[in-house]
């Protein structure tokens, strides 16, 4: 007993390290990317007991696992069924007569292929800008609900916008709606209380992957991202914001409040079917149950306006890094420009090496990323890589208005991205996301006089300029970049 009390700590560390070995070796044969391999073994052995915590709670990957495994749901008939109507054959690509989507084809089929996702026509689409918007188009579009909301957010607060949301969800509730609500457990900061509200008006409320000792580090890192709505199977709200105050600029907002600059995108038509199927996939799976798919999900929808949409989902329940690919296509294709905003700019090398060769091809790219932003660490690793982009001639704008929080992405003037999903390693691997692809030139050219609006509120950064920051930032930007790919 006495030796081990006085060795106590060369024992503690000969543990850690056996651990260690073992765990590096188990990282070693699931064959990932090596920079993200040698990161985290980086870790494990520059970080006694930490990086053995960062590996456990953060590192493990569950693509293709049975954890996630949802094919059941799409065995179910009625999705098959309006999968089958929708899904268009190789001649019936070729056959359409639609610029934005000849121009685009080799996205259209990647999605098609990648997981089943229909380009699908008979859309009408409403670009929404910050929170303000985005809240008053669905709080009227819930209060005209007539059989079903289906509501599945990152981010539920307990708040004045998140108190708003659940009154009117427990009066639709009343009236006789189903109303079915899916938060995350880990990012929400809602209340026992409003739970139990909803709960008293018949609401079906779950969390996702609720976080639990002993299954925490299995779950911890795995969240779900995606920001939706889907009304009566017929409207649906897809983008970056997030049920909380946060978001929302109230006119009589505090001056110290910080600006909060969102996109969102309200869907009327075919388009909505597909959100529609991924929330039923996320609902089975966290409430255990298996829902039973009701021809009012998925209700004959006929609209004259015929804005192209298609949706992509991604997650660790996908084969496919689904949305990454797509953005890696766009980009791969483009031929004019790119505008691209985003909170978090840490990509993988594939999309890094991809803007920067469309810039050196003669691709005008321009990337808004904010100023200050509301992580430190993501901060720092972002700036990592913008000398990388300037020297390949990109152009870089720090938004200095507030915080710029859009996710959306704009290409030739033909095609938009809307959705949830960041430029960097959570979403294109870790996170649940999903975005909107839109192939029409009336939302490409409204998107882009959006962009350029929002670059009066930026900075451009110059390289020479840039190349000049302070040595202890270069060092702070240094180290957050081991860390890129686990952020």
């Amino acid at each position: 007993m006495d030796y081990f009390l006085d060795n106590i700590w060369w024992i503690l560390l000969s543990a850690n390290f056996l651990i260690v070995l073992i765990t590096a070796g188990y990282e070693l044969m699931h064959f990932r990317e090596p920079v993200k391999s040698i990161s985290l073994i980086f870790a494990l052995f520059v970080l006694p007991v930490i990086g053995l915590l960062v590996y456990y709670f953060f590192a493990q990957e569950f693509r293709k696992s049975k954890l996630f495994n949802r094919k059941k749901l799409y065995d179910q008939k009625i999705i098959q069924r309006w999968e089958n109507e929708l899904m268009l054959n190789e001649k019936d690509l070729e056959d359409i007569d639609r610029d934005c989507i000849e121009q685009k084809m080799k996205l259209v089929r990647l999605l098609q292929n990648n997981q089943k996702k229909p380009v699908t026509f008979h859309n009408k689409v409403r670009v929404l800008i910050n929170g303000e918007n985005k809240f008053s188009a669905l709080f009227d579009d819930i209060k005209n609900a007539k059989h079903h909301i289906h509501i599945e957010y990152y981010i539920i607060n307990s708040g004045r916008i998140g108190n708003r949301l659940i009154l009117l969800l427990c009066e639709k509730a009343e009236e006789g709606v189903k109303v079915r609500v899916s938060y995350d457990y880990v990012a929400s900061r809602l209340s026992g209380k409003a739970v139990k509200k909803m709960k008293s008006f018949g609401i079906e409320v779950y969390p996702f992957m609720p976080v639990w000792f002993p299954n925490l580090t299995r779950k911890l890192n795995y969240r779900n991202h995606r920001k939706m709505a889907i009304i009566d199977g017929k409207i649906g709200f897809i983008g970056g914001i997030n049920i909380c105050d946060e978001y929302v600029n109230f006119e009589e907002n505090p001056t110290e409040k910080l600006f909060w600059r969102d996109t969102h995108l309200r869907i009327e038509g075919h388009a909505v079917k597909s959100l529609q199927a991924q929330f039923l996939l996320n609902f089975n799976f966290i409430s255990g149950k298996e829902l039973k798919v009701e021809e009012n999900f998925f209700p004959k929808i006929d609209l004259p306006e015929k804005t192209a949409v298609q949706i992509a989902a991604s997650g660790p329940d996908t084969d496919w890094q689904n949305i990454m690919e797509a953005i890696l296509t766009a980009i791969n294709t483009a031929d004019e420009y790119i505008y691209i905003t985003t909170p978090y700019f840490i990509p993988n090398n594939q999309i890094l090496t991809a803007l920067c060769m469309a810039s050196r091809i003669g691709v005008e790219v321009k990337i808004i990323i904010p100023e200050i932003g509301d992580s430190v660490i993501a901060r720092y690793a972002t700036n990592s890589y913008i000398e990388q982009l300037l020297e390949s001639g990109v152009q870089v704008f720090h938004y200095h208005k507030g915080m710029v929080h859009a996710k959306t992405m704009v290409v030739d003037g033909v095609l938009t991205s809307i959705g949830s999903c960041n430029l960097d390693n959570r979403s294109f691997d870790i996170n649940f996301e999903i975005n909107a692809f839109l192939y029409d030139k009336e939302v490409a050219q409204e998107m882009t006089e959006v962009y350029k609006k929002d670059l009066k509120e930026t900075t451009e950064l110059i390289l020479a300029d840039w190349m000049q920051r302070p040595a202890l930032e270069k060092i702070r930007e240094a180290l957050a970049r081991l860390w890129a790919p686990l952020l």
